[in-house]
C-alpha cells in the first residue's frame, strides 16, 4: 500500500513538474507576442499606455495571490483575514523590504514594453536571456554563491551567442526602413537595463525568502502592493497629460487584456516552476519559448526575417541555458563487499 501511495505521489508530481514547464513555455511565448503584436498594431484613436497595464497586472498578481492564500488557509476567510494580519500589518519592516525589489521589478516591467516596442519578439527573446548572465553575477556578489566551471563557460557562451543575435545583417538594414536605427538602440538599451534589474531584484528576492520563513504568496502580495503605488506614480510622472485627456482604461480591446493577464501570470508561473521542477526543465522551456517566438516572427507577425548568423547565436544562447542548469553527478565510490 504504501509502495503504490508514493508511486502516485511520485507520477502526481511528474505531472505538475510538466504541466508547470507547459504553462511557463505558453505564457512566455504568448507575453512576448501578444505584448508586441498589441504595441505595433496600428487602430484608430489612441494606443493604451502600458504604464497602466503594468499597474493592472500588479494588481491583478495581488488578487491571485490573496486566492492563493485563501485555499491554504482551507477557505476559511477569518484564517486568512488573521494571516494576512499578522503577515504583513503587523510585521511592517518584513513588508518594507519589498520595497526595494518591487520598484525594479516595476522598472523592468515597464522597460519591456518599451522594447517590444521597438524589437522583433525573436530578437528579444533571445537578447533577454542575458538575465542568466546577471543573476549569476549577482548572485556571486550578494549571496555568495559558487559558480562551477560548467556555469562560468555557459556564461561566456550566453554573451557570445546574444552578440551574434544583435550583429546586423542586410535582412536589418532592410527592416531599418520601417524601424529606425535609434528605435533599435532604444529597444537594445531597454532589455539591458531590464536583464541588469531582473538579476538583481530576483537575487534580493532571493535573499529574502531565505531569511525569512513568509510564504512565497505572502512575499508576492508585498510585492504587488508596492509595485501597485510604484506603477501608479508612474503613470501619472510620464503620462498624466495623456491621462487626464483620454482616461485610465484608453486604447484598451481584448488583446491588451490578454496581455495585462498573462503579466500577472509571469510571476506565479514561475514560483510554481521553482517549486516543481528543476533548473534543466526551465532551461528546456526557455529553449522551447524562443524557437516558438522565432517561428510565429516570422511566419505571424512577419516582422522578423531570421539570418544564419542569428541561428548561430540562438543555437548558442539555448546551449548556453542548457549548460547553466547543468549539475554533474560525482561519480558514486563503489562499495567494498
Amino acid at each position: 500500500m504504501r509502495a503504490d501511495k508514493e508511486e502516485n505521489n511520485q507520477e502526481m508530481s511528474t505531472n505538475l513538474k510538466y504541466l508547470s514547464l507547459g504553462i511557463l513555455v505558453f505564457q512566455t511565448t504568448s507575453l512576448v507576442l501578444t505584448m508586441r503584436y498589441s504595441r505595433t498594431l496600428k487602430e484608430e484613436g489612441p494606443r493604451y499606455l502600458s504604464s497602466t497595464a503594468v499597474v493592472l497586472a500588479e494588481l491583478l498578481k495581488i488578487l491571485s495571490c490573496v486566492l492563493l492564500v485563501y485555499k491554504d488557509s482551507k477557505c476559511n476567510l477569518r484564517t486568512l483575514n488573521r494571516v494576512l494580519h499578522d503577515e504583513i500589518l503587523n510585521k511592517p519592516m518584513e513588508t518594507l523590504k519589498l520595497a526595494i525589489p518591487s520598484g525594479i521589478y516595476t522598472l523592468q516591467n515597464n522597460l519591456l514594453y518599451v522594447a517590444l516596442s521597438n524589437l522583433d519578439a525573436a530578437t528579444y527573446q533571445v537578447t533577454y536571456q542575458l538575465k542568466i548572465l546577471t543573476t549569476a553575477l549577482f548572485s556571486v556578489s550578494m549571496l555568495s554563491k559558487k559558480l562551477g566551471i560548467y556555469q562560468w563557460l555557459s556564461l561566456v557562451i550566453l554573451m557570445t551567442g546574444v552578440a551574434f543575435v544583435q550583429w546586423p545583417s542586410d535582412s536589418q538594414a532592410t527592416a531599418a526602413k520601417e524601424h529606425s536605427a535609434g528605435s533599435q538602440f532604444v529597444g537594445l538599451m531597454a532589455v539591458l537595463i531590464a536583464c541588469f534589474s531582473s538579476g538583481f531584484a530576483g537575487v534580493y528576492f532571493e535573499k529574502i525568502l531565505k531569511e525569512t520563513k513568509q510564504s512565497v504568496w505572502i512575499r508576492n502580495i508585498q510585492l504587488g502592493f508596492f509595485g501597485s503605488i510604484f506603477g501608479l506614480m508612474g503613470v501619472y510622472i510620464y503620462d498624466g497629460e495623456q491621462l487626464s485627456k483620454d482616461g485610465f482604461f484608453q486604447g484598451y480591446n481584448k488583446l491588451t487584456w490578454i496581455v495585462v493577464v498573462l503579466q500577472a501570470l509571469g510571476g506565479l508561473v514561475i514560483a510554481a516552476v521553482i517549486k516543481y521542477a528543476d533548473n534543466i526543465l526551465k532551461g528546456f522551456a526557455t529553449s522551447l519559448s524562443i524557437i516558438l517566438s522565432t517561428l510565429i516572427s516570422y511566419f505571424w507577425l512577419q516582422d522578423f526575417v531570421p539570418t544564419s548568423v542569428f541561428f548561430f547565436g540562438a543555437i548558442l544562447v539555448i546551449a548556453a541555458t542548457f549548460l547553466y542548469g547543468y549539475d554533474p553527478k560525482p561519480a558514486g565510490n563503489p562499495t567494498k563487499a
